[in-house]
């Protein structure tokens, strides 16, 4: 879950001013961690301390009302709404990467990250792209074989994996549907070499940047086993709020996560 964090970070200056490079500055100005990484640690929460998905977003909505969330979720959050909106959005993708470590089996991973995208995203898309996902987090800490996470999500999801990441980039836009982010993170991980080159082909793609480098960092983190320091450490001593890093280093802690 960490590396959610911090591709959330690393990919937060370019969310709207997109950089179609992996040649680039890191922890430049308007680095932040933004409504993917309060509502990562939000899911962290619950999974470590039990609880309602639902109860739980909505409350770290309150507690971080200006972290950039999407309309519909705003809303339903401040509202304190308690059925979904049918969301397909990427919200439920963004989210889900600490099931992947918090259940043992492929089933049990699935049917959480269900749960987790169901309290907002019901729609099939929503729900897919939390599974897939946490899934993929799941897989590269169990399994380490790029082959199997490939055909799980090109397969399994119906999430094409077809063309690399120099083809997608060109004529790549802002897009915030589940099927068309996730497909691009996964591929990003792919054909990356380690945690930091997962990154840079993320944001390089363009489109929801800070969103892209949050689903492809949470599966480079679980494959690759580790986060380098300089990429973590200034997350979690200044853009990461105490409060946000305890509950990240306690689920860390609880559920064998390498930092």
């Amino acid at each position: 879950m960490l590396g959610a964090i911090v591709g959330d970070c690393l990919g937060s200056p370019f969310e709207h001013s997109n950089l179609k490079s992996t040649s680039f500055r890191l922890f430049g100005q308007g680095t932040q961690c933004t409504d993917d990484s309060i509502l990562t640690v939000a899911t962290a929460d619950v999974l470590l301390n039990g609880g309602d998905y639902a109860r739980a977003y909505q409350d770290y909505f309150h507690r971080f009302p200006s972290a950039g969330y999407g309309s519909r979720f705003a809303v339903w959050a401040n509202r304190r709404e308690s059925g979904p909106y049918n969301s397909w959005g990427n919200g439920s993708a963004m989210r889900s990467s600490p099931v992947g470590w918090a259940r043992d089996t492929l089933d049990e991973v699935l049917d959480e990250a269900q749960r987790t995208a169901a309290v907002t995203h019901d729609h099939p898309d929503g729900i897919k792209g939390a599974q897939a996902v946490a899934a993929c987090v799941f897989l590269a800490r169990t399994q380490r074989d790029r082959k199997q996470i490939r055909e799980f999500v090109h397969d399994g999801c119906n999430y094409p994996l077809d063309r690399a990441i120099d083809d997608i980039r060109p004529d790549y836009e802002f897009e915030a549907s589940c099927r068309g982010t996730v497909p691009v993170a996964v591929q990003a991980f792919l054909e990356s070499n380690d945690f930091e080159s997962a990154i840079r082909l993320a944001i390089s793609v363009g489109g929801d940047s800070d969103t892209i480098a949050c689903i492809a960092g949470a599966i480079a983190h679980a494959f690759y086993g580790s986060i380098p320091k300089h990429l973590l450490e200034p997350v979690m001593n200044i853009y990461l709020s105490p409060d946000l890093a305890d509950v990240s280093l306690a689920f860390c802690e609880r559920f064998n996560v390498p930092l």
